[in-house]
């Protein structure tokens, strides 16, 4: 029971904040195009520089899960292209989808409420490294025609960089400085939920069909991954908990607009992360149960 209670301490305020988005938007409908641009342009890159600058996170610390996560991530492209040509489904369409999972807007706030502001950096961590893969790697897998130098050169590329070499070399800027940017980075994280919810509005019946696939290909072979890894790096307590969560999570809604931008089956994508993120309400209890 007290398991069972402490995943309901993480779960509820999260999916709570999230169906608050969802029934927002299917009342008002509102334009999120404003606030995705600043999430993307301001809020993110000043939530990941805070954090990696912070003088609690030690990135040596944490060396041996960004490897892992980075297992996960390749490894899950490799069992995607296989799982594609077994499924008669486009590879640069499912395995971009199966790489990369939504550890932005559902993944911080969640490794937050169940690791403590104590593992916040690491999970900060973990996007970072997913981004950073994401936005060369992932949009290359997307469509031949990716720039991956104006992907790098965006505002959450630079501030990602700017943390990491903050966390590497000790030179940040005053407290008082960073502890306004911390401020400001903080109100993305239940706006990001929100947003969640209001995409979810989009979700349809064909896209049910359509995207069952990767929307179960993204978790199932994440901790098929995963498990075994935790255990061959020999992560303990909450590295190990943040990898599994990290594997379990859905898909990227970053995804969705990689395949708009490049043409590459958009609507069969969207159907993909929609449904992958209706279906969290599943995983991502059964990883916090492993986790905890």
């Amino acid at each position: 029971m007290d398991l069972i209670a402490r995943v309901a301490d993480v779960i509820i305020p999260v999916f709570l904040i999230v169906a608050i988005g969802f029934a927002y938007a299917r009342r008002k409908a509102p334009d999120m195009s404003t606030f995705n641009r600043i999430a993307l342009d301001v809020l993110a890159p000043v939530l990941v520089y805070s954090a990696l600058a912070s003088r609690d996170f030690v990135i040596a610390q944490h060396v041996v899960l960004l490897v892992g996560a980075a297992v996960i991530i390749l490894g899950g492209g490799l069992l995607a292209w296989a799982v594609a040509r077994a499924f008669g489904a486009q590879p640069r369409t499912l395995m971009p989808v199966v790489m990369f999972n939504n550890c932005g807007n559902m993944g911080l706030p969640l490794a937050l409420l169940a690791f403590g502001p104590a593992n916040f950096g690491a999970a900060v961590a973990l996007f970072s490294v997913s981004n950073l893969l994401h936005f060369s790697l992932g949009a290359r897998i997307t469509s031949r025609a990716a720039r991956t130098r104006d992907l790098l050169t965006s505002p959450l590329m630079i501030g990602t960089a700017l943390g990491f070499v903050s966390a590497l070399t000790d030179v940040r800027p005053p407290d008082m400085v960073l502890s306004g940017l911390k401020l400001l980075g903080d109100a993305m994280l239940p706006m990001m939920l929100f947003a969640l919810g209001v995409r979810l509005t989009a979700l349809t019946r064909q896209g049910l069909a359509i995207g069952l696939l990767g929307a179960l290909a993204r978790p199932l072979i994440g901790l098929a991954i995963a498990l075994p890894l935790a255990w061959a790096l020999g992560l303990e307590g909450a590295a190990r908990g943040q990898l599994l969560l990290f594997a379990a999570l859905p898909p990227a809604v970053m995804q969705f607009m990689l395949a708009e931008r490049y043409h590459q089956e958009p609507d069969k994508v969207g159907a993909m992360i929609m449904l992958g993120n209706a279906l969290a309400v599943v995983f991502v209890p059964l990883a916090l149960v492993l986790a905890l």
